[in-house]
């Protein structure tokens, strides 16, 4: 177990010992979810302004891609040294990438930027588990997942409609460039949270987690996979795609708990499910607000507003589990059928003949969904790891997440690009969900 409590009645998590932390958590993630939405409600008048819709899904999958290195950086960093160092960097780089971004006078500097920020990212969200998993007693960490998960609901509200109506007014630049000046005072808060917390594990007994160097070299090893796998698929180009899959499916196994591709009953299907259920996800969400814009002419503000309420419904799936944590295998496996509900009736909005209005219940439904496994898989491989290893264990979490979307995102974006077949683009993501759901129950090592 990743942390021991004696108390039946763990305390809450805006308690007079964690509350400035708590605070603190609150406030980058609500940064960071600001701009997670900004990106997709922005990025159909990016790719026009910069000519860069063979680019469109490098745009999303590339900082995917730069997130498996700094995640793999993160989780050593972060059992070794504790999670602070990693934090700050990793902040540092995203807000960097930020800028870049903001500033792109090319597609190409665009995605430099978001590159930048997935780094960060990686750094930073990884870091962020071994705080978690060193500071809370193991009773919390549903409802701290759960607290991360609530502070999507503002920008999830807000952040589609004002990106999409500072896009349309003035410029989608300004957007990027704001979200790194409010990170100013959000890192404020956060450092004040850092600097009152208690930790709550024992800090002496760490284990030897393996080679870094090696562990690094994989890392860039996948990355430099992902990469050539999405440049391949803005082109349509079939080739390319197999060398970068082939050399993905070479590193990846040697940054995942072994038995992780044919999904052995514990941690290994912990990160296989992450995979799928989060492949699946990521990548519909990349086509809902193109099909939305580009097929049923709606302004990306409208289209935003479908993002909107399936990010709440991801909110509302996240308190749920908080507040009922027993039952996690059926969560998982109901939560996976409501994805594969979800993404099946949201395509249905590409026929003329469908309202549009199908499209908002459909992601609603899905987000739901997502909501229940994401904080649940996050709980259970904190509990899975052993005192020193959480680092390693949710960077390996986060990796199956990256590859498997960089995947997800490349074939579909391939099969659109050259067909123009949404239809088929869905179906195949609703396998993967569908995967999930029949994988569910070997979460447990009960047979």
């Amino acid at each position: 177990m990743a942390s021991l409590m004696t108390s039946t009645s763990p305390p809450a998590v805006f308690s007079s010992r964690y509350r400035a932390l708590s605070t603190g958590i609150t406030a980058l993630m609500v940064l960071v979810a600001f701009e997670y939405m900004a990106v997709a409600t922005a990025m159909p008048e990016i790719g026009r302004e910069l000519q860069g819709f063979g680019l469109y899904s490098l745009a999303f999958s590339g900082a995917v891609a730069a997130t498996l290195v700094g995640t793999v950086a993160g989780g050593r960093w972060g059992d070794l040294s504790g999670p602070d160092k990693p934090l700050w960097t990793g902040l540092g780089m995203f807000v960097t990438g930020l800028v870049i971004a903001g500033l792109a006078p090319t597609m190409e500097v665009f995605i430099a930027g978001r590159l930048l920020q997935g780094l960060g990212g990686g750094l930073f969200n990884v870091a962020i588990y071994v705080l978690v998993a060193r500071v809370y007693p193991g009773a919390m960490h549903p409802k701290v997942f759960s607290l991360l998960a609530a502070a999507w609901v503002l920008p999830s509200v807000v952040g589609p409609a004002i990106t999409g109506t500072v896009t349309e007014a003035w410029t989608w630049r300004a957007v990027f460039l704001g979200v790194a000046v409010i990170a100013l005072p959000a890192a404020a808060i956060f450092w004040r949270g850092l600097a009152s917390r208690e930790p709550y594990a024992e800090e002496e007994e760490r284990v030897d987690t393996g080679p870094f160097a090696a562990r690094l070299a994989w890392g860039g090893g996948a990355a430099v996979g992902a990469a050539v796998l999405q440049y391949g698929s803005g082109e349509a180009d079939y080739a390319l795609m197999a060398v970068g899959l082939a050399v993905l499916l070479v590193a990846l196994p040697m940054l995942v708990p072994g038995g992780t591709l044919r999904a052995a009953r514990g941690l290994p299907t912990v990160v296989a499910l992450r995979g799928l259920s989060m492949g699946a996800f990521f990548a519909a969400e990349v086509l809902v607000p193109l099909m939305l814009v580009r097929e049923r002419g709606l302004t990306l503000t409208e289209a935003g507003i479908a993002l909107t309420g399936g990010a709440l419904a991801w909110s509302a799936g996240s308190w749920l589990q908080g507040k009922y944590p027993g039952g996690r295998v059926l969560r998982l496996w109901g939560g996976h059928l409501l994805v594969v509900a979800g993404i099946s009736v949201t395509a249905l909005a590409f026929l003329p003949a469908v309202p549009i209005w199908v499209a908002f219940v459909g992601w609603v439904v899905c987000g739901l969904g997502i909501g229940m496994i994401y904080p649940t898989l996050s709980v259970l491989v904190l509990e899975l790891s052993k005192p020193g290893e959480e680092g390693k264990n949710s960077a390996s979490l986060s990796v199956g997440e990256s590859g498997v979307t960089v995947v997800a995102v490349a074939v579909t974006g391939a099969i659109l690009t050259s067909t123009g077949a949404y239809a088929v683009c869905f179906a195949l993501l609703v396998v993967m969900a569908l995967a999930g759901a029949l994988l569910s129950r070997r979460v447990t090592m009960e047979v």
